[in-house]
């Protein structure tokens, strides 16, 4: 009896193997996305160095660590036109099969206003949110190359946004430049950016600064899976947390809604953006991640 009763509890924990083996992958859920932005918005504005984005930085780290992910801090202090200002970037790294990166990035900070309550539910919340379901997603998967998750802090201009300036995307510079300084650029095979991804009326228009097959990959992904809609051929030029990465020879995308009449006003809240806005960008680079994954393996450096 006793081997019989052995015998099936050995079949049975060999029937759970199997089944979890076999479990398909973990889905993008764009209402969990949406339950995390809700939270961040409800800290209310989160301008690099104020008291909200450091409970903002709390807050993702919580989710991610309940995940069983290990969040890296990465602390710089900014030279601001209103003085040094001190920031933080946040990363997850993901293992993969091979020690070669692919990055998925945004930002976690608000514009400060000092005129308004801006709470920028697309502009910040969205693309953090976001993120913290893409690690959930991916952390259940099995990855080809290392995966790094990158929440920037100072993507916003303290002041004013001049393109070319340097009132701008602290975060992602600072990032590049500590890369640059430990010569871990070349191991960055492609960087993916989202922002401002919650509109409602979602468009996403080609960036003429971001790199040509690397747009081309994930606007085909959105096409095969039913948004090509969403993700037209209208081209448009976006200064963003991306062009540090091109400038510094990584291929790069931005995914961005800069077709939102709320960008940058106190209407930039839960009534302007949505969770089916969320899904349907993770859908698309759930779709494109496979395709990124070959392409980078049949062009190595």
């Amino acid at each position: 009896m006793a081997r019989t009763l052995t015998t099936v509890a050995m079949a049975t924990v060999t029937a759970v193997n199997l089944a979890a083996a076999q479990a398909p992958p973990a889905r993008f859920d764009g209402s969990r996305a949406w339950e995390h932005l809700k939270s961040l918005v409800a800290i209310g504005p989160r301008p690099a160095g104020s008291v909200q984005i450091r409970q903002a930085r709390a807050y993702i780290t919580r989710q991610l660590s309940a995940l069983g992910m290990s969040v890296q801090e990465q602390p710089f202090t900014a030279d601001t036109p209103l003085g040094r200002v001190e920031m933080a970037n946040l990363i997850v790294s993901l293992p993969g099969r091979r020690a070669e990166r692919i990055l998925f990035t945004g930002h976690y900070d608000t514009k400060l206003m000092r005129d308004q309550v801006f709470v920028g539910a697309s502009d910040g919340a969205s693309s953090a949110a976001f993120l913290i379901e893409l690690a959930r997603v991916l952390s259940s998967r099995p990855l080809e190359y290392t995966t790094d998750i990158v929440w920037f802090d100072g993507e916003e201009a303290v002041l004013d946004w001049v393109t070319g300036g340097r009132d701008h995307t602290y975060g992602s510079r600072f990032y590049v430049q500590e890369a640059q300084k430990a010569n871990t650029v070349t191991s960055i095979r492609a960087m993916v950016l989202v922002d401002m991804i919650g509109d409602r009326t979602l468009t996403i228009r080609r960036d003429s600064l971001s790199t040509p097959w690397l747009t081309d990959l994930i606007w085909a992904a959105a096409r095969r899976v039913g948004h090509g809609n969403v993700f037209v051929d209208a081209a448009t030029e976006i200064d963003d947390d991306h062009i540090p990465f091109v400038k510094a020879g990584v291929p790069s995308v931005d995914i961005i809604d800069l077709d939102y009449a709320a960008w940058h006003t106190a209407q930039d809240d839960l009534d302007h953006v949505s969770a089916d806005s969320l899904q349907v960008i993770g859908d698309v680079i759930l779709a494109a991640l496979p395709d990124l994954e070959r392409r980078i393996t049949s062009s190595p450096r």
